[in-house]
């Protein structure tokens, strides 16, 4: 491979030349990159996140099934735990 930075340098400039080429090449033979059509975006589906953060769920279930208690700051740190 390469021993010293010059070398590393002229390395590099070869690779990017060689992918440019080739780039090139590909785009004369296929075209240009284009987005997607109409009937492509609508056919296609995205997977989302199967596991959502649980960090919230006393506050937003289980402290408001009951809007007759009031709760104090020392008693939520206490069902908290």
């Amino acid at each position: 491979m390469v021993s010293n930075m010059k070398e590393l340098c002229e390395y590099s400039k070869q690779k990017k030349l060689a992918r440019k080429h080739h780039h090139q090449q590909m785009i004369k033979i296929h075209g240009e990159c284009s987005g997607l059509t109409d009937k492509e975006y609508k056919k296609s589906t995205v997977r989302q996140k199967k596991s959502f953060p649980q960090q919230y769920k006393f506050t937003h279930n289980k402290m408001w099934r009951t809007s007759i208690k009031k709760y104090s700051v020392e008693q939520l740190r206490i069902i908290a735990k």
